[in-house]
């Protein structure tokens, strides 16, 4: 007897639905094989099959059972298609009765029969809603992830058995109930404040234009000068997620495997710090079965290198195309796949290796060759696509326990984040019918369309074009700062003010940082 159930896997990001044929021969020896292109793990579904079968106290067929996957020209990769291979079984041996033609079904079994859960259920569920099936069978530790999908009926199962009582209309599963974006929606609170960080009012500023344009910065500094706390505090200040970047961030760490704790989406921008010794393959994705890397997972949210010259030369480049495309490409001989990589790129590096290059208060041991060596570790490409570029001074020690010690208290960063996320709204609203959700992922031509300048603040652009060595980016980069700048205030039109601040964030020409 053939029986047909559906199921789903993912290439890259994208799903894919998986028809499970399974047929149960009633002659020739008994035998257990998969067709499909199937990797070790599905391979090895055959034993956890088997034994989960016999565990739930239902009869696995002493006869030749053939199981094909399809389409048999995509290779299938990791255990969710255990459940499905399960169900055929019972379906083809008669043991379950059941119209299962407009029904998904994904998970991993335990030899006991427990329903494990796998990655990628939100994508599948997706693919659900696309293809019109009424119900979606998911490990029950996944039901949340899937539960954010609307017009699809999901039931959480938790062991093999419960799906066959269900099935057999003997004692139903309760479905999960649907999730919205504001249910899940939660304030949380920041790891570091902006209240935390003392003096630096510079950074500050820099710190929260970035935040509400989604600039690139890069923080140059002796040790000890807080550009780290800094970094790390951003996200304390970032705009509230989207419900489709919420969607698009939610899915590449379901995919990946890291989103975890029983939640249905991600509500909070990432924020991903990846170590100096991290991999090429690590950083921006790859492998033989290629996944997201750190860039990827950083969709959205923030990317902080820490000691970015530390970082080696081709690690580093590697970061260059998807800085100006918001995607990464990787491309091997079976086929190239694209994931989404539109972050926030902070960096942080110090002027050479000792730290105190140029500082009044310690000596630098380092050689003029040692430094420009150290420099050149950074290629200038690389430095040119970063919107802003600030020198992080040491805090004065009186400052903060002298008798000259600010006795203000520093604006907290639920003040900040409320001007930020009323600079976003307008971008939002004017970008309503662009693929564009801040100033920094604006064209040339969207440019030249949303940047009015003032008569005087054309005057200082020309004066400052003159006068240095702007490449045509670093122009437009000049551009899309000011104008978060005049959003910050509210203004419609840039003025000399806005172009004269944004000048300050770009390197001295004259140097290499």
């Amino acid at each position: 007897m053939l029986a047909k159930v559906i199921s789903g896997a993912t290439v890259g990001l994208d799903p894919v639905a998986i028809t499970v044929e399974v047929d149960i021969a009633s002659q020739g020896f008994p035998a257990f094989n998969i067709v499909g292109l199937p990797d070790k793990a599905v391979e090895e579904a055959k034993e956890r099959v088997r034994s989960a079968i016999k565990n739930t106290d239902a009869d696995f067929p002493d006869r030749r059972i053939t199981v094909n996957l399809a389409p048999a020209d995509l290779p299938k990769q990791g255990p969710s298609f255990d459940l499905p291979i399960a169900l055929g079984i019972l379906l083809a041996s008669g043991q379950i009765l059941s119209d299962v033609s407009d029904v998904l079904v994904m998970g991993e079994l335990s030899l006991d029969g427990a329903v494990r859960p796998t990655p990628g259920v939100l994508p599948i569920a997706m693919l659900a809603k696309q293809k019109g099936f009424r119900s979606l069978f998911v490990p029950a530790e996944n039901a949340a992830e899937a539960a954010v999908v609307s017009d699809v009926t999901v039931y959480p199962v938790a062991s093999l058995k419960d799906l066959f009582r269900h099935l057999a209309l003997t004692k139903e599963i309760p479905p999960h109930p649907p999730l919205s974006f504001n249910d899940l929606l939660s304030e949380t609170e920041a790891e570091i404040d902006f209240m935390d960080i003392q003096g630096q009012d510079n950074a500050r500023r820099a710190l929260e234009i970035a935040a509400a344009g989604g600039h690139n910065l890069a923080m140059k500094g002796p040790p000890g000068a807080g550009k780290t706390l800094m970094a790390r505090a951003l996200p304390s200040i970032l705009p509230r997620l989207t419900t489709v970047e919420a969607l698009e961030v939610t899915m590449i760490y379901s995919v990946t495997g890291n989103l975890s704790g029983g939640r249905g989406l991600i509500t909070q921008r990432p924020f991903r710090a990846p170590h100096h010794t991290t991999s090429r393959i690590g950083l921006i994705g790859g492998g033989t079965h290629p996944s997201p890397g750190e860039i990827s997972l950083a969709h959205r949210g923030v990317l902080f290198c820490d000691e970015l010259a530390e970082y080696p030369r081709h690690v580093l480049e590697s970061l260059r195309q998807p800085l100006e495309d918001g995607v990464v490409t990787i491309s091997r001989a079976a086929g190239s796949l694209t994931f989404p990589a539109k972050f926030i790129f902070i960096a942080a590096f110090n002027p050479c290796p000792c730290g105190y290059n140029g500082s009044s208060k310690r000596t630098c041991v380092c050689t003029r060759a040692v430094i420009d060596k150290y420099e050149k570790r950074i290629s200038g490409p690389l430095l040119d696509r970063i919107d802003l570029h600030l020198e992080v001074p040491p805090v004065e020690m009186e400052s903060l326990v002298g008798d000259k010690a600010d006795t203000r208290k520093p604006e907290s960063s639920s003040a900040i984040r409320a001007r930020v996320q009323t600079a976003r709204d307008i971008q939002t609203s004017r970008f309503e019918n662009y693929r564009v959700t801040c100033n920094a992922e604006m064209s040339s031509k969207a440019v030249k369309k949303y940047c009015p300048l003032s008569p005087e603040a054309k005057q200082i652009l020309q004066q400052a074009l003159r006068q240095t060595m702007l490449s045509a980016r670093s122009y437009y980069k000049v551009l899309k700062v000011a104008r978060t700048i005049a959003d910050l205030e509210g203004e419609e039109v840039i003025g000399d003010a806005h172009v004269k601040e944004a000048l300050t964030y770009r390197p001295p020409e004259a140097k290499r940082f």
